[in-house]
């Protein structure tokens, strides 16, 4: 039996469809649409007088997934449910009649004639939106839960998860060391007595964006605490730890910030270590933090690199 014909037998049926909150809407093998519902009127702004007769490709739904590809095009779960017979379930965005994309679930059952033939299919979909922000939001807080409020590169407590699994690859895979250099802005407590916590936050922030600047992107940047600041530098040699480190120094003490006095620039102290084989992520640090302090000692503006 066709599909009109079903649906002209099955008037009460087709209006208890017509309430339903979420979205429904029927299509033949064509995926020509014969049936709209008040529900899929509501989020997609399209009238069932406007698509009705339609094809849903034809300019009205464009389902695409999160990666922004066209499924009308290119893997249509309406399409291979009348193909297959198979349910589908999937979350995709659908074309707002105003131009916007709605988050949606998506389920697509196939409709059957009395002998089990396909002769067309269903979808039933509901606004995705709540869950979609919810979960943005979940990622956007596990992201800041890895980040520095203030300076935006990584934390501590994400860096010392990253740096050991670092230490495991190095050992395991059997790469180049992993270099460390711990670096402290120097006299900082006298930048914040004189000219402001509100001065120091911006020299952190000064300091912070330059460093992201010079390093690479594989390169793990970290605020380990107050004016304390990490560098890991996955697989490298003692001259590129070298170079690198003392470009860091240079690069710093030739910026500055204006403050009302004039300008105002600030040097750091930097330890640099090749971790061994064996260590943990503390004894590499401990031993980064001890070269810097030698900078200290020996008159600051310094990077020290182990012997």
């Amino acid at each position: 039996m066709p599909l009109n014909r079903l649906m002209d037998d099955e008037q009460l049926m087709m209006e208890v469809l017509k309430q339903i909150y979420d979205g429904v809407y029927m299509v033949d093998l064509d995926r020509k649409i014969l049936f709209w519902n008040s529900g899929a009127e509501r989020i997609t702004g399209y009238t069932a007088e406007e698509v009705t007769g339609r094809r849903c490709s034809d300019n009205i739904l464009i389902h695409v997934n999160e990666k922004g590809i066209n499924l009308c095009t290119n893997g249509c779960p309406l399409h291979k449910t009348l193909e297959d017979g198979l349910n589908r379930e999937m979350e995709v965005f659908l074309h707002h009649r105003e131009g916007f994309r709605v988050p949606v679930m998506i389920r697509v059952s196939p409709i059957k004639d009395q002998e089990g033939n396909i002769i067309g299919a269903v979808e039933v979909f509901s606004d995705n939106s709540r869950l979609y922000i919810t979960r943005r939001k979940l990622r956007q807080a596990e992201k800041e839960a890895d980040l520095d409020p203030l300076t935006e590169i990584f934390n501590r407590r994400y860096t010392e998860k990253a740096l050991s699994l670092k230490l495991e690859e190095m050992e395991q895979l059997e790469l180049k060391p992993l270099g460390l250099l711990f670096i402290d802005i120097d006299h900082f407590k006298r930048v914040n007595d004189t000219y402001s916590h509100e001065t120091g936050d911006r020299v952190l922030k000064m300091v912070a964006e330059t460093l992201r600047n010079i390093l690479r992107r594989e390169d793990i940047l970290c605020r380990w605490g107050g004016e304390e600041f990490l560098v890991a530098i996955p697989s490298t040699s003692r001259e590129e730890l070298e170079e690198v480190g003392e470009r860091i120094r240079v690069v710093v003490s030739s910026c500055s910030l204006h403050v009302p006095s004039g300008s105002l620039s600030v040097t750091l102290s930097i330890g640099g270590v090749l971790a061994k084989k064996g260590e943990t992520l503390m004894t590499v640090v401990n031993r980064a933090d001890r070269m810097m302090y030698l900078s200290k000692k020996r008159g600051r503006n310094l990077f020290t690199l182990e012997e």
